[in-house]
């Protein structure tokens, strides 16, 4: 497989439970997340171009939606946090310029990147972020219930 060839659905990201981290307004924006990073990862050349508009307008919401709760709740974390935001949305943009010249191959390997990147960001930071809102508006931890996970 070249770069610039689409996966197929075994290969791409697809939302499961493993990626729950207990807060539902951050699990839903996640999920529009590894779903639109999937749609991407498996379309021809030609859909990529509108699709990648459609990740970047979700994007800049989800960012800015998590964003907002970091600083509205004063989330300890939250400058590495938004730091890695800014760099991951100037990197998406940047991309969607060549593509728009036609650089299908750099606008493949970024999605490939993202669906690498996002398990660890969702792990380490937006995990930490979800427990922090969830005891702010319900007083507790989340409980998060995962299905088919193999205990190791």
């Amino acid at each position: 497989m070249t770069p610039t060839e689409p996966l197929d659905a075994s290969e791409s990201l697809q939302w499961g439970d493993q990626f729950l981290l207990g807060y539902t307004p951050i699990d839903e924006v996640h999920q529009e997340f590894v779903d639109l990073t999937g749609q991407m990862q498996r379309a021809a050349d030609a859909a990529l171009p509108a699709l990648l508009a459609e990740f970047t307008v979700h994007l800049k919401h989800h960012f800015e939606m998590e964003n907002e709760w970091m600083l509205s709740t004063e989330f300890p974390p939250r400058e590495c946090h938004m730091d890695e935001h800014a760099a991951v949305l100037q990197s998406v943009q940047e991309v969607q310029a060549l593509l728009a010249q036609g650089n299908v191959a750099i606008c493949r390997d970024l999605v490939e990147h993202l669906a690498q990147w996002f398990p660890q960001h969702a792990d380490q930071l937006d995990s930490a972020l979800a427990h922090w809102m969830f005891s702010r508006t319900m007083g507790g931890k989340p409980v998060v219930l995962r299905r088919g996970l193999s205990l190791r």
